[in-house]
């Protein structure tokens, strides 16, 4: 009897291995650029000083990226998308829980980015035009541009307008608006904005905590574009490359803008005021939709492991028109905790896949992988302890990087523990 291919749990084909080192690169740089990367830098604003978050920015970019690009070198490698790692390590019906707590998370994250590109977008039309857009109309506008993307190719849009359009043209803005607050810096004295002192409300390792949360946050979705690179090694460096710079750059950027501006002030508001800023902010306002984008589709890809039946571009034109409705209807600022609270149940997760690593690469087929891996399911479980633990109880030193130290050491250790 003739098997059903799912082609989210199948490796990928030869023919369709065609990033090179730059595509990711590219790919990784214009997902880690965004408004929301900033507005979390500018939480590093007053809590700790100048010459501290710079180190906090630095360490927590390239940590938090090498991890995001450990885990993109295993999907070249193994050929599997995200929902087939999951599937390799934790068992076929485990997995399915994972994977749909995975789709939940990135319907919220979609849902978010399309809120903040509404608001930029009412910012841009009350300030340059006097008009009031209302919610309605730029969520449908944003909604609706995010359905049209994901009728298309996801190879073709990377390689030829992300890596040859968006790439320049993001990489523009961020040099015009780092520029234009450098100069402010400067007109203070550079000394004296070195010199800030911070409010001591938060440590260094929860610093670095706090940047490493936006590429760990990445960790679900990597490998169903990473499964694309040509070889493991220049994805991996191409992965790494694109986002700590992307995200050591955005987190500064806000961080520098926080420390320009009056307490409270509205990070969009202060960009848009800037000599240039309407430009500058619009083009960062259009490459958030590689983030929107990015997320529905990783999300079709899994969701397509569920439900084989249906392709991942249907599934994907579901997820966009799912999210379009739910940024008109919930409060998505509000839940914003709920979204963290969830993405957290995937940094120990990702810790024992790639503790298991030997086990993937040996065999990427999905179809000796026994029901349940009870010893990899048991550490997934008691790494979410250990990050909520170290939350609660020992904040200081952050939760992400005891919680994969605890989770990658066991998988390596416990390896061969499994059916």
């Amino acid at each position: 009897m003739a098997t059903t291919v799912i082609s989210s749990l199948t490796p990928i084909r030869e023919n369709e291995r065609v990033f090179s080192g730059f595509t990711h690169a590219a790919l990784w740089f214009s997902l880690g650029v965004g408004l929301l990367v900033m507005q979390v830098g500018a939480y590093l604003v007053p809590a700790v000083g100048t010459r501290d978050a710079i180190i906090a920015i630095l360490v927590g970019s390239i940590v938090g990226s090498a991890l995001l690009a450990t885990t993109a070198k295993l999907g070249c490698e193994s050929g599997l998308s995200s929902a087939g790692l999951m599937h390799r390590v934790y068992g076929s019906s485990f997995a399915r829980l994972p994977v749909l707590l995975n789709i939940v998370q990135l319907i919220g994250w979609t849902t978010f980015e399309l809120v903040i590109m509404r608001e930029g977008t009412h910012a841009i039309g009350q300030q340059a035009l006097g008009l009031d857009l209302g919610v309605v109309w730029p969520t449908l506008l944003w909604g609706g541009v995010l359905t049209l993307l994901m009728m298309g190719s996801m190879l073709k849009l990377v390689r030829q307008f992300v890596s040859r359009v968006g790439l320049p043209l993001v990489i523009a803005s961020l040099l015009w608006l780092s520029w234009h607050f450098i100069g402010m810096v400067n007109n203070q004295g550079l000394s004296v904005f070195m010199d800030r002192p911070g409010n001591g409300s938060m440590g260094m390792l929860s610093a670095i905590d706090l940047v490493m949360a936006m590429p760990v946050s990445w960790l679900p979705l990597v490998a169903d574009f990473a499964r694309h690179g040509r070889h493991g090694r220049s994805t991996f460096v191409g992965t790494w490359l694109g986002y700590a710079i992307a995200n050591a750059w955005c987190y500064a950027l806000g961080f520098l803008v926080a420390s320009m501006s009056e307490p409270g002030a509205n990070l969009v508001t202060v960009l848009l005021l800037a000599q240039g800023g309407l430009l500058a902010l619009g083009l960062i306002l259009l490459d958030e939709l590689d983030n929107a984008y990015g997320d529905v589709y990783s999300g079709a890809v899994s969701a397509n492991s569920l439900k084989s039946a249906w392709s991942v571009r249907v599934w994907g034109l579901l997820l966009a028109g799912l999210c379009t409705a739910l940024a008109l209807v919930l409060p998505m600022h509000s839940l914003e905790p709920f979204l963290l609270l969830l993405s957290s149940v995937f940094v120990p997760l990702y810790g024992v896949i790639l503790g298991r690593w030997s086990t993937v690469v040996q065999s990427a087929d999905l179809s000796i992988a026994p029901k349940i891996e009870p010893v990899a399911a048991g550490l997934w479980v008691l790494g979410v302890t250990v990050f909520h633990a170290c939350a609660t109880w020992a904040p200081q030193y952050g939760s992400a990087l005891p919680c994969l130290v605890v989770t990658f050491t066991l998988a390596r250790l416990l390896r061969s523990a499994s059916h």
